[in-house]
C-alpha cells in the first residue's frame, strides 16, 4: 500500500548540545538523517519524502542527499516556528491518500511496523506506533506522591503516525483556527473526536534527544550488525 512521509527536520535540538541540527551529527559513519530516509528510500511502498528543513540546512542537506543517493525527497519545504508548524507547510506538498508523520531523529524504525501502521490507516483513519509502559508511572504534585497510576492502559507514543491526509489537513487547519499546539499529530485528529488506533512498535525506536541518546544509538546498531553477521543495515 502505497504512501507518502512527511519529515520535520527544522528543530536545532538544543537539548543535544551539539551547536548544530542533530540530525546532520554522525551516528556509524552517517549522518543521523540518512539513516533514517534510507528506511523509506528502500520501501518499495514510499513514492515521496517530505523534509521539513530550517533555511539554514538547505544547502547541507541537499548535498548529503546527493552524496548517498535519496532518491525520494520530493521537495525540501521550509519548516515553521513549532514543530506542528513545520509539518503542515510539509502537508500541503503530500499527493498521496496517505501519509506517516515520522521524527527525523528516529533511525530505527522497522519496515514491518511501516507496513501495520499503513495497512490499519487504511482501515481506520489514523493509527500511531507505541509501546507499552514498562515502568511504575506516579503523579507527583510539589515534590510529593499524589497516586501511583495503573499502568496497563499507558502506552509510550513514537512515530510514525500515519493518517489519511483529507483527515490530518482538516486536523492541523482546526488546530490553526482554534490556535491550539498538541505534543503531536494525533492529539489534532483526537481533538475532532476521531479515534487513533495504536500498532505496536519496538523499544529499539527511539527518539535522539538527548547527548546520552547517542550512546543507545551506537548500541543499537551494534546489535542490528551482530544480528545480520556484521552487514549494517542501519
Amino acid at each position: 500500500m502505497e504512501y507518502g512521509v512527511v519529515i520535520p527536520a527544522a528543530g536545532q535540538g538544543k537539548r543535544m548540545k551539539a551547536g548544530k541540527n542533530k540530525l546532520l551529527l554522525e551516528l556509524n559513519g552517517s549522518p543521523v538523517i540518512i539513516h533514517t530516509l534510507r528506511v523509506f528510500e528502500k520501501d518499495s511502498n514510499c513514492k515521496g519524502i517530505y523534509l521539513s528543513i530550517h533555511p539554514g540546512d538547505r544547502q547541507a542537506l541537499e548535498k548529503l542527499l546527493r552524496k548517498y543517493d535519496i532518491t525520494k525527497v520530493v521537495k525540501l519545504v521550509d519548516g515553521g516556528e513549532e514543530r506542528q508548524h513545520s509539518v503542515y507547510n510539509a502537508l500541503l506538498e503530500v499527493d498521496h491518500d496517505i501519509v506517516l508523520v515520522h521524527d527525523g531523529a528516529r533511525p530505527f524504525i522497522k519496515p514491518s511496523t511501516i507496513q501495520h501502521l499503513v495497512e490499519k490507516t487504511k482501515e481506520t483513519g489514523a493509527a500511531i506506533a507505541a509501546v507499552p509502559v514498562k515502568d511504575t508511572i506516579k503523579k507527583v504534585v510539589d515534590g510529593e506522591v499524589e497516586e501511583t497510576i495503573e499502568r496497563s492502559s499507558l502506552w509510550m507514543v513514537q512515530t510514525p503516525q500515519a493518517f489519511r491526509v483529507s483527515l490530518l489537513t482538516k486536523a492541523h487547519e482546526a488546530a490553526i483556527t482554534d490556535r491550539f499546539l498538541g505534543t503531536d499529530d494525533a492529539s489534532l485528529v483526537e481533538r475532532l473526536n476521531i479515534d487513533v488506533s495504536v500498532v505496536e512498535s519496538d523499544y529499539d525506536n527511539i527518539k535522539l534527544t538527548t547527548p546520552e541518546d547517542l550512546y543507545f544509538a551506537e548500541a543499537i546498531v551494534k546489535k542490528q550488525q551482530d544480528m545480520s553477521g556484521g552487514e549494517n543495515h542501519v
